[in-house]
């Protein structure tokens, strides 16, 4: 996973914060050192109830900071038809082109998730982040280059597309970076860790939770500390961009 990759599940941003997650070289070393296979937060078989919420096998799906993960693979095994892998890092982009050679429903670019040039407007109907924007908000410029890596995403998205982020990072933390792009509506579900203690609560994953303006309603919910990733689920809608653009032209024509 490169821009990308990110903590463990138990892991905090603030001890996050020393790597360059942002640059290649750190990716290219760190691939070079272990190959793999590995998967940051969650495997496929929890997450798949809550992907057949939103998508469907025929859709257009990228995986964005895909490093050596097998998430791919195991979506394809189930049926998904088309997923493009895109990760910053060129040795683990060469080293998946020749695991997954013979998979012709998997394929993988290298390319930077800040700049997707190389797709097409409105051209995916899901768009799969785990941990990608986590690792960009624990590097340098952080704010900049989150708003650069949403924006890209929120591009490529056909509307009504979603974007699938599961992070560590609670509503109080990534809800409004999220909102900053008035483009979709967001659903929030959690799921356990893997590593959850017995004794905490098991959350249903496919229930969407009670979501209000600043994500306070989560937190009262879960209580402090809970052990679950949270999955938010951006619902594109072209609407929500055009009434953002009409309030300010109104705006400007009432000052003019």
């Amino acid at each position: 996973m490169t821009l990308g990759g990110s903590s463990s599940s138990s892991s905090s941003s603030s001890s996050l914060g020393t790597h360059s997650y942002g640059e290649t070289a750190y990716w290219d070393d760190r691939y070079r050192k272990d190959g793999g296979p590995f998967d940051w937060y969650q495997k496929y078989a929890p997450l798949s109830p809550l992907f057949d919420l939103y998508l469907r096998r025929s859709h257009r799906l990228l995986l964005v900071g895909c490093g050596n993960s097998v998430l791919g693979e195991s979506m394809v095994d189930d049926g998904y038809q088309d997923i493009i892998n895109i990760d910053i890092s060129t040795v683990v982009i060469e080293a998946m082109q020749q695991k997954y050679k013979d998979k012709p429903a998997l394929k993988y670019l290298k390319m930077d998730v800040r700049d997707m040039a190389g797709f097409e407007s409105n051209s995916f109907d899901g768009v799969i982040d785990k941990g990608t924007l986590d690792s960009i908000m624990c590097g340098h410029n952080a704010h900049e280059n989150a708003t650069k890596m949403l924006e890209e995403v929120a591009r490529v998205l056909k509307d009504k597309g979603v974007y699938i982020l599961i992070t560590y990072g609670d509503p109080s933390y990534r809800l409004c970076v999220l909102k900053n792009l008035d483009t979709w509506t967001i659903n929030m579900h959690v799921i356990d860790r893997l590593d959850r203690s017995p004794e905490q609560k098991s959350w249903e994953l496919t229930k969407p939770l009670r979501l209000n303006e600043d994500g306070t309603s989560v937190a009262a919910l879960l209580g402090s500390n809970p052990d679950v990733h949270y999955i938010y689920v951006c619902i594109k809608d072209e609407s929500l961009r055009q009434k953002r653009n009409n309030n300010r032209v109104d705006r400007e024509a009432k000052v003019g």
